[in-house]
């Protein structure tokens, strides 16, 4: 008979996966607050309003409960608020997926959003390393810098330890590109971070740690 202590519990089989982490600077005050398993609310408050509308499709197409507050230095411009969002989501993720037993690890997903398309590839492989192209026809959304969308993504996967392959395939509206990019980065997680009930309390690593 198998001992009962042999059995993994059913909170080690499903551990909590949230987190909070705040990150102080000279240009930014920020707070982030994630569940991995929530329903998709959100609580945005970057001083940048595009840029909440994004973060907000990363709550709703990856059911993650999301909490940011940052008061940045938007009177010189959005850069340190975007990146350094960047920075606490990816810490903020990190710490809530632990070590990373029984994810299924890797997530994609294809968008479309009218004209545009994109597709989102993302490994918790716990090695950092962003290839993003989107050839954005617009140097601004709303007051948000185009560019800044790869600070953020680079600051992300710096800190989450996160591989992400990011590409438009299609697009002519500035609005749709980013869109599009950010709702299939969510469909990616939420793929890559659910829970494989064939290989519960397993690493999905060969090397046997992430």
């Amino acid at each position: 008979m198998t001992s009962s202590a042999l059995v993994p519990s059913s909170a080690e089989l499903c551990p909590d996966r949230t987190a909070e982490v705040s990150r102080t600077t000279a240009e930014t005050r920020i707070t982030v607050r994630v569940n991995l398993d929530g329903t998709g609310a959100a609580s945005l408050h970057t001083g940048i309003g595009f840029f909440d509308h994004m973060l907000d499709q990363i709550a709703r197409h990856g059911l993650i409960d999301l909490q940011i507050d940052c008061d940045g230095d938007l009177h010189i411009d959005g850069h340190h608020t975007v990146e350094d969002v960047g920075i606490t989501l990816g810490q903020a993720f990190a710490r809530a997926v632990g070590d990373k037993k029984g994810i299924r690890r890797y997530g994609h997903a294809y968008v479309p959003l009218d004209e545009a398309l994109s597709r989102v590839v993302v490994d918790f492989s716990g090695r950092p390393g962003l290839h993003l192209h989107i050839p954005f026809t617009a140097g601004s959304i709303g007051g948000f810098d185009t560019q800044l969308t790869y600070e953020f993504f680079q600051g992300f996967v710096n800190h989450a330890g996160v591989t992400l392959h990011i590409d438009n395939l299609k697009g002519i509206n500035a609005h749709h590109q980013c869109e599009t990019v950010f709702k299939a980065f969510a469909r990616a997680l939420r793929a890559a971070l659910e829970r494989d009930p064939r290989a519960a309390g397993v690493i999905p690593s060969t090397k046997g740690s992430l």
